[in-house]
């Protein structure tokens, strides 16, 4: 449920949730959702007889509420960006949410021109990189971006060129013509009561298993989660920690526990956040912990990625950057799951899609920062600041969520007419790191109004795009539980920043009330970001 003291409305908390996909299709929401697509809502969502659905998540407020996550499926291919949510209550539609490239009628003829193994060779030459495994291709249709298309998804797995982060990608080839569609890329750059001397927060409590002879690094509190050595391999495989006397580092890169050490505490923090503030149980809301690898890649890898699967952290520069394994960075990595396991927004190359589900990431690493309260890495809106070996004052990150344009690159005001494939970054068109500007700038003003932080020289007007400098914060933990909602039941695979206004104030409408003070101050923050 969410926390006391955040003023939600108690109609308004989380009642129950399905445990697993197949739990979720066969509960009786579920059979309520489908019956309604029969319906009102089908007629929303354009279906015709050979569409089909099933619930991959539901949830379902004290209220009676219902919010069904489906996936969409046409002549029993999958449809790719076909995702959506069926919001009812007492069997009454209430509303959908749904991409903008699903409002067609539009279904493609299910035809290939151009066979599998043409698809196969098409993506392994995508991949720039070594490939250790190419999937058989699987027909789809893919809508991202395009009218709906058949496709091939056709995923591999490898080591990159020139880039240190783990190869796992899907590709979308066109299966009339060869080309190219999509390139989803997967990985997200980010019991025994012992003691953690990590690099970055001094001496911590951590959580470990008695094992024969000693301890290792499983958290049988958080679903058996581990921490593992990856003996700066570029694969997510390793060594688990083991310890004799369940003192784990010395506070220094010398010791290769102490990022173990920071790694293994941030994950728990990250865990207990939205155990007790949002009622999560893990990433997928299953009670199942999931791997950890610090010293992952080569030894000056400044990066911190989640896979898919695990949380995988590089040891940094050594000269500039310690390993990245600090709080908010921790909790970034993990949002990424939890974003993976309910919206699965889009990421590199998405139009807007990417960028939120970056700023989500930030967010919430941010929140679990404040959320512990470490005296060696106090809350703040900045990211990665403890990845600095110096840093007076704690004035260089990897972003300042208030002004992320301050890095030359990123955007903070959302352009007229929307991000557009022009505007390339480091990797290609709308690059998630620096898109996510937007997102990251509603979340402060809406914590903190169109106020400086301590420290910084900036005016009041660079804190807005609008000139509306009288913007009072609603606070942080308020924030939290919006953006939560929106992202678990409102947000779908392919959400635009002005969809994101949308569904953030229906969240703010079901948490507070439509003419609530959070609603209209919410409104006004995503105006001063330019999204209106």
């Amino acid at each position: 449920m969410l926390s006391a003291g955040t003023g939600a409305r108690a109609g308004s908390e989380l009642a129950a949730a399905s445990a697993s996909p197949a739990q979720a299709d066969a509960s009786p929401a579920a059979a309520r959702a489908r019956g309604l697509l029969a319906g009102a809502a089908g007629e929303q969502l354009h279906r015709v007889a050979a569409d089909g659905f099933s619930a991959r998540d539901v949830m379902i407020d004290r209220d009676g509420t219902e919010h069904v996550r489906m996936e969409r499926s046409y002549q029993g291919l999958p449809v790719v960006g076909g995702d959506f949510v069926v919001h009812s209550r007492d069997g009454q539609l209430l509303s959908i949410s749904q991409g903008d490239d699903m409002r067609t009628l539009v279904r493609p003829a299910l035809k290939p021109a151009i066979g599998a193994e043409r698809a196969r060779i098409e993506a392994g030459a995508a991949f720039d990189g070594t490939a250790s495994s190419v999937s058989q291709p699987q027909l789809v249709v893919f809508a991202r971006g395009v009218e709906p298309t058949l496709a091939y998804q056709v995923d591999v797995r490898g080591e990159r060129n020139n880039d240190p982060a783990p190869g796992n990608l899907s590709y979308f080839i066109d299966a009339s013509n060869g080309a190219l569609l999509h390139e989803e890329d997967h990985v997200h750059a980010a019991a025994a009561n012992g003691t953690g001397k990590t690099l970055t927060l001094g001496n911590v409590g951590i959580v470990t298993n008695s094992v024969s002879g000693g301890f290792e690094m499983t958290d049988p509190n958080r679903g058996n989660g581990q921490t593992l050595d990856a003996g700066n391999r570029s694969v997510a495989s390793g060594t688990l920690f083991k310890d004799a006397d369940n003192v784990w580092g010395n506070n220094t890169t010398s010791d290769r526990a102490s990022a173990a050490a920071d790694a293994h505490y941030g994950v728990a923090a990250t865990w207990d956040y939205y155990k007790n503030v949002h009622g999560r149980n893990g990433i997928f809301n299953d009670g199942r912990g999931v791997k950890s690898y610090v010293h992952y890649g080569p030894t000056n890898l400044v990066n911190a990625y989640w896979d898919g699967s695990a949380m995988l952290y590089g040891d940094g520069d050594g000269t500039t950057y310690r390993p990245l394994v600090a709080l908010d960075v921790a909790g970034h990595e993990m949002t990424h799951g939890v974003t993976g396991a309910t919206a699965r927004l889009g990421y590199y190359n998405i139009k807007d899609s990417g960028g939120i589900n970056e700023g989500i990431s930030d967010i919430f690493g941010t929140l679990v920062e404040f959320s512990v309260a470490n005296a060696n890495d106090p809350g703040d809106y900045l990211i990665g600041e403890e990845v600095y070996i110096s840093n007076p004052g704690d004035k260089k990150a990897l972003r300042q969520m208030f002004k992320q344009d301050a890095d030359g690159a990123s955007k903070v005001c959302y352009p007229s007419g929307g991000f557009t494939a022009s505007q390339t970054y480091a990797r290609g068109p709308f690059d998630p790191h620096y898109t996510s500007g937007v997102l990251n700038r509603v979340f402060y003003l809406g914590s903190e109004g169109a106020n400086v932080p301590a420290g910084f020289n900036y005016t009041k007007a660079q804190m807005v795009c609008n000139g509306d400098t009288a913007i009072a914060g609603i606070g942080r933990n308020k924030m939290g539980a919006i953006m939560y909602r929106a992202l678990t039941r409102y947000f779908v695979s392919s959400t635009t920043y002005p969809q994101a206004r949308t569904w953030t104030l229906q969240a703010a409408t079901d948490l507070y009330g439509a003419n609530s003070a959070e609603y209209t101050a919410l409104a006004r923050v995503w105006s001063a970001v330019n999204v209106n």
